[in-house]
């Protein structure tokens, strides 16, 4: 079959686009824009991202988004009614609206209802995952990157199968300065001059702000709200300094550009993710002028406006703009975070599901009841149960974990309550301190408690209720202080039922549960496969090695049957198998990589950037061939892998090329 004329244009289009690139990167300041040439600079040197491979649109999965819109959701209420008007105001252009949150997932969607596959395929729809490090340069992912408002505009985009899109985004900041959200417009047909989209960047610049105002304002109700502007007529329209105050000055918060205002006039205020400092200063830092006349209506002309000049003797103009809803303790906010949550914190990013797990975590932590964690194998039981512990007043004191399963049946009694001297044959001459002993004061973790035996339940049911342990052979029990975490990934109450596990215990330790999603659910997935990979690379030394691109989306794609703990030893073998300064997909064990295979598409629900969908039964493996006209080198590179890998897996799948085939 032939190639149409518009395929040849087009395909000779995304070749030109692949030279421009990498000609720009080998001689840098090529590009007009320096935004968009460090995100292409991110996309080979840190991603490992190739400009020519197919990039399908990439999904998370429905309740991953479900979460995300969840924790969103304060910001969703307050974007929407600016969403639809932005939507309202651009449609006719033949543009669509996304509102993503601070990881480049669409949690908001407005487009047109007739071209809904389309979008789908391109990934400008609900639920798509826009962050550069799988989407390469574009609008929202270099947006978060970069923290600026830009507009990328068709060879702007990194891989050549975005290049007929124009895109322009946004962010929007949350009161501290962190990014909270991006907001985005996007389309399909446009001029081919990046100039044509500067009222779009103008238009998205002003509803992106709006909407962060108001989410300042439904967030800070509840403190006197002021506004400043260097002109008086537009100070209650414009509101371009936002700021929240307390009733005797003290500064709460401020909004991107009363955050700069403040710098401005020499009021030092740290970056984002830093301590939040405004309680530190008050409002006549800034103005000269007494509290009572900042905020006494008496002193305001009819319009409510009234100029006071800064300590630098520059005039601004002063409205009160909203009234407290309520009152609030001067000392209610801006408490610097507990340091001591640092290790819960440590063990999940941005995962609805965890984040809720751990809210609960910090709240139990000093509480003197047991917890149970629940969750399936390798989900980070002992890890949680440790974080407890160490975030706890009881982290001076030991953190004593057992294995209910891996120790022998015969041995457990001992091991747990301990045997005074000659208490049996065998026993050591000085008897021994059983583990809950040396638990005292401290935690006393019990993995896998649902494989305990029933006789050794009945003690521990003992030891829990009275706070004292009966080593063996010895004729007064010893007292002991100790909070215990249980772990299990049975169905403890399967058990009781089938007489395999007291429910009186049960309910002993069952104080509270706390329970681990499995890793393929996680949304936080990237920030656990980096941590761990830099926490391996700290334990072993020696000189650093960076995660390629291609092998980060490998173990993205893999579904992790093991859980973190299978992830852990992934990332220790590829770390001890690879060469050079990279870890790439062809050094990471042969189960992620063939599960990649196998399951490429198991995060997208639809195919995109041009790629022919393999047929009903067809492997990916062979469709790649087919494609190639079975060029060997050609499909190593694009799946990132080895010849000889290629091979092996050609062989173990079967599959053999046309001309080797023997004729029927």
């Amino acid at each position: 079959m032939t190639m149409s004329t518009a395929q040849a244009q087009r395909a000779q289009t995304q070749r030109e686009h692949v030279a421009t690139i990498l000609r720009s990167l080998d001689h840098p300041d090529g590009s007009e824009d320096a935004v968009i040439e460090r995100s292409w600079r991110r996309c080979i040197d840190r991603y490992g991202l190739d400009p020519a491979a197919p990039s399908p649109a990439r999904y998370v999965p429905d309740h991953t988004l479900r979460e995300h819109q969840d924790q969103a959701d304060a910001l969703i209420q307050v974007a929407r009614a600016g969403v639809e008007q932005l939507y309202r105001q651009v449609t006719p252009l033949d543009y669509v609206v996304l509102l993503t949150d601070a990881r480049g997932i669409a949690v908001q969607f407005l487009g047109s209802r007739d071209a809904q596959r389309e979008h789908q395929r391109t990934g400008l729809y609900l639920g798509s995952d826009w962050s550069e490090e799988h989407a390469g340069t574009c609008a929202v992912g270099t947006c978060i990157q970069e923290r600026v408002p830009l507009t990328c505009h068709h060879s702007d985009h990194f891989s050549a199968h975005h290049i007929r899109l124009t895109c322009t985004a946004a962010p929007i900041f949350d009161p501290d300065g962190q990014l909270l959200a991006v907001l985005d417009i996007s389309a399909y047909q446009s001029p081919e001059s990046k100039a044509s989209q500067t009222f779009a960047l103008q238009v998205v610049k002003h509803y992106a702000r709006m909407i962060e105002d108001a989410y300042f304002l439904q967030r800070y109700g509840g403190y006197h709200l002021v506004c400043l502007d260097r002109s008086r007529e537009f100070v209650q329209i414009n509101r371009r300094y936002l700021i929240a105050i307390e009733e005797d000055g003290t500064l709460v918060a401020a909004n991107t550009a009363g955050r700069k205002l403040l710098r401005h006039h020499e009021l030092p205020l740290p970056g984002p993710g830093q301590a939040r400092p405004f309680r530190a200063w008050n409002i006549q830092d800034l103005l000269d002028a007494e509290i009572d006349a900042i905020l006494d209506g008496q002193h305001y002309g009819d319009d409510r406006v009234r100029a006071f000049h800064t300590h630098r003797h520059h005039e601004l103009h002063f409205a009160t703009l909203i009234e407290p809803r309520r009152r609030r303790p001067a000392s209610g906010q801006g408490r610097p975070r507990d340091a001591s949550l640092a290790p819960l914190e440590a063990l999940a990013d941005d995962d609805p599901a965890m984040r809720d797990t751990l809210t609960r975590a910090a709240r139990l932590r000093n509480e003197p009841i047991n917890i149970l964690v629940v969750g399936e194998t390798g989900t980070g039981k002992e890890r949680m149960a440790r974080a407890l512990h160490e975030s706890s007043r009881r982290c001076d004191k030991p953190f004593v974990a057992i294995n209910c399963a891996a120790m022998p049946e015969s041995l457990i009694e001992s091991e747990l309550f301990g045997y005074e001297p000659g208490s049996f044959t065998g026993a050591r001459s000085k008897g021994m301190k059983g583990l809950i002993a040396q638990a005292d004061g401290g935690t006393l973790f019990l993995d896998e408690i649902g494989d305990m035996p029933l006789q050794l339940q009945t003690r521990l049911l003992r030891v829990l209720a009275e706070q004292e342990v009966l080593p063996i052979g010895a004729s007064r029990p010893l007292k002991v202080d100790l909070r215990v975490v249980a772990a299990t990934h049975r169905d403890l109450r399967g058990l009781i039922d089938l007489g395999r596990f007291r429910e009186d215990l049960f309910y002993r330790l069952n104080g509270a549960s706390l329970r681990l999603p499995p890793l393929r659910e996680r949304a936080d997935q990237g920030y656990l496969i980096r941590r761990l990979f830099e926490d391996l690379q700290a334990e072993r030394g020696g000189p650093r090695v960076r995660l390629r691109g291609d092998a980060m989306s490998a173990l993205l794609a893999y579904p992790w049957p093991g859980n973190i703990r299978e992830l852990h030893n992934a990332l220790r073998y590829a770390l001890a198998t690879c060469e050079g300064d990279e870890v790439v997909v062809g050094d990471l064990p042969e189960e992620c990589v063939s599960g990649h295979l196998a399951h490429p598409a198991a995060r997208t629900p639809v195919t995109g950037g041009g790629r022919v969908a393999p047929a009903l039964g067809e492997d990916p493996l062979e469709e790649a061939l087919r494609r190639h006209r079975w060029n060997i080198s050609a499909v190593a590179r694009e799946l990132g892998l080895s010849r000889p890998t290629i091979y092996r897996r050609m062989k173990r799948l079967g599959i053999v090329p046309p001309n080797q085939q023997m004729p029927t």
